[in-house]
């Protein structure tokens, strides 16, 4: 159907690259420790969101025109890279809270604001997108009439795999860290090591090429 070959091989391969820990399983867990279960959720989710960009980027050629064009390659590597240091810079300079703060730190952080961050964390990374281009063309046959169609259902079986996951590991972690959420020395760090995640991967990503 449509032209895709071995679709069960895809999705195990699929959850695999899902349950392998990475940065989005690492923010997904801080945010859960932060915020519960609702805002680990909103990582989740927000993540997921982002990938649906480069799903369809894929789908029309966006991916294809970053390998073959330097320029726009260049334009969003940096845009995406800008990002992220940003977002590491915020996290690793946030204050610490008095102790008796914490307890009403959800209403500090709106779970929208985590939300677009994961979104914009993933959507603007630009190594996704070639991910999905290297990835999803495996599966699809050269002579498919349906390429697009194709590369569009493979996309959303991922991605609904891996927000299945990716909400498990949010359940998961916040009720691992039920007892120390609301630890003050804790929450600090959090921020710092996230913080260091997202501009090492900033740095990482402004250095990426494309071959």
């Amino acid at each position: 159907m449509l032209g895709i070959n071995e679709l069960w091989l895809f999705i195990l391969s699929g959850l695999l690259l899902n349950v392998t820990p990475g940065p989005d399983t690492a923010y997904i867990i801080g945010r859960s420790i932060h915020l519960g279960w609702r805002g680990g959720a909103a990582a989740a989710l927000g993540i997921s969101f982002g990938c649906l960009v480069h799903v369809f980027g894929a789908a029309i050629g966006l991916s294809a025109l970053l390998l073959t064009s330097a320029a726009a390659f260049t334009v969003l590597k940096l845009v995406g890279a800008a990002y992220l240091v940003f977002t590491g810079i915020q996290m690793l300079l946030s204050r610490q809270s008095p102790v008796a703060d914490i307890a009403v730190q959800d209403d500090a952080i709106p779970l929208r604001k985590v939300f677009w961050q994961g979104a914009l964390t993933n959507a603007l990374n630009p190594k996704v997108a070639l991910f999905f281009l290297a990835f999803l063309p495996q599966f699809v046959a050269a002579d498919s009439p349906h390429k697009t169609a194709a590369f569009l259902a493979l996309g959303l079986i991922f991605i609904f795999n891996g927000t299945l996951w990716c909400l498990g590991v949010a359940a998961f972690a916040s009720k691992a860290a039920s007892r120390i959420r609301h630890s003050q020395r804790v929450i600090v760090w959090i921020n710092r090591v996230l913080g260091g995640m997202f501009v090492y991967l900033g740095f990482r990503v402004a250095m990426l090429q494309t071959r």
